[in-house]
């Protein structure tokens, strides 16, 4: 058998899952992403319906053209997980975290159930500002709906848009999803590495509640997406694709330290008044791989490739994307050699051809130095080196990002720079990750 050296990702949390092969591959949602945008329609229509506006269709259609929708928080779905190591759920309801980018008046959630095997079935879901731990800021709670009922069934292998309702979300607010599970649910669809905390409460509907009666919490997040914000006035979003360098390993746990959330407050604080504002949504998975499936590791997602079109080009607002995959490519490679380089260099073109269709700008960043992480070598490092090159010379992105540069020891360029090292020599911690932000010319965003 093929070398195949352990996961380069994997945090360590109470309720992580087990890194074994899935008995079987999930149901395929491209059919369901496809249609996303006439879902988004018509969810909206009927919203406006709800909530008893006697529109005529010209006007239902006006409404919708004005109002366009943006992300300002979302992940990236993996597994399954093997059965019997799912986090199961009965008549509990989860009070999910998760931080926004950019601020609005209007939200909407989406959930998904892509990777079950059986319908997942929500009684009801709410949305509010977290205070902390599992409170919300008083008042802020509102009912989320789906086609104007109070809760719905999703499909396996199938995503659900939320109808938009009205509230004002501060940008880098804390937001609380709140999902009631009336019945015995396990979560096959989940990201994993969330670096969050979140909670499961005792038994009973407590999404409309302020306070939950915690049983227990998660650092992961189940079923949640993403959180879009509605405005009419003209933004955008920024797409982060990649794997655990993107998700934030090693740092700290809380905080949003990874590097979009650094580069989310860049853009609040450093742009003028006037600037677009950009939200930002993280789409990496702790493992993942840009040319194939981490077949040991299954909460490492589908490769890049695969995911693309959920992933990226469902994301509200898409606008800019930043590549930033295939480390994992060459850590796992068994053979790493000029051939496994060229390869990753043409998904590089796959990814960016697709996103160029819709009008993004993609930029490029550069893989970060690994030397003294346990699965290096002379052969992968010359892989990564030749990778890069053709990132800065071949002309392939709208621009490139730097992030080797950013982070590596000027005295030894193999290696991260130890005060921006997380520790195990492949994954920055909270410095770096600040300084990889920090590398993105704020000006490539501001058009």
């Amino acid at each position: 058998m093929p070398f195949q050296p352990p996961d380069a990702a994997t945090p360590a949390h109470p309720d992580s899952f087990a890194n074994s092969s899935a008995n079987s591959s999930a149901n395929s949602s491209a059919n369901a992403y496809q249609r996303s945008s006439g879902r988004r329609r018509f969810m909206q229509g009927a919203a406006l319906a709800a909530a008893g506006l006697a529109l005529a269709p010209g006007a239902v259609r006006d409404a919708l053209a004005a109002e366009t929708w943006y992300g300002t928080w979302g992940t990236a779905p993996a597994g399954p997980a093997p059965v019997g190591s799912y986090m199961s759920f009965s008549n509990q309801t989860l009070r999910l975290i998760a931080h926004a980018s950019i601020g609005g008046s209007r939200a909407r959630v989406r959930l998904s159930n892509e990777l079950g095997r059986g319908p997942v079935q929500i009684g009801a879901a709410w949305i509010g500002l977290s205070a902390s731990g599992a409170s919300l800021v008083a008042g802020s709670n509102r009912q989320l709906r789906f086609g104007g009922g109070a809760g719905a069934s999703i499909a396996a292998g199938a995503a659900l848009l939320s109808d938009p309702l009205d509230l004002a979300i501060p940008a880098q607010a804390n937001l609380a999803i709140s999902l009631y599970l009336p019945g015995s649910v396990q979560a096959a669809t989940v990201h994993d590495a969330a670096y969050q905390t979140s909670y499961v409460s005792a038994a009973g509907n407590q999404a409309a509640s302020a306070s939950l009666g915690v049983q227990r919490t998660l650092y992961s997040w189940p079923f949640l997406t993403e959180i879009d914000i509605g405005t009419t006035r003209a933004s955008a979003t920024l797409i982060a694709l990649g794997d655990s360098q993107t998700d934030g390993v090693r740092s700290t746990s809380n905080a949003n330290r990874r590097w979009p959330d650094y580069l989310a407050r860049r853009l609040l604080t450093e742009t003028g008044s006037g600037a677009l504002p950009v939200g930002v949504v993280n789409r990496g998975i702790s493992g993942n791989r840009l040319l194939g499936d981490a077949d040991n590791t299954p909460l490492a997602g589908k490769d890049a490739l695969e995911r693309f079109d959920r992933d990226v080009l469902a994301t509200s607002g898409a606008r800019f994307l930043v590549i930033l995959i295939g480390i994992n490519d060459i850590i796992n490679s068994s053979s790493p050699n000029a051939a496994l380089a060229d390869q990753i260099t043409a998904g590089y073109l796959r990814l960016v051809a697709r996103a160029r269709i819709r009008g993004m700008r993609v930029l490029g960043a550069t893989l970060l130095p690994f030397e003294g992480y346990t699965w290096y070598s002379a052969a992968r490092e010359a892989v990564r080196q030749r990778v890069n090159a053709w990132i800065r010379t071949a002309g392939a992105f709208d621009a490139v990002l730097d992030f080797d540069a950013a982070v590596r020891d000027p005295g030894r360029p193999t290696r991260l720079l130890p005060a921006r090292d997380g520790g195990d020599h492949l994954h920055p911690g909270d410095a770096g990750y600040e300084a990889m932000a920090r590398a993105v010319p704020l000006s490539l965003l501001s058009s």
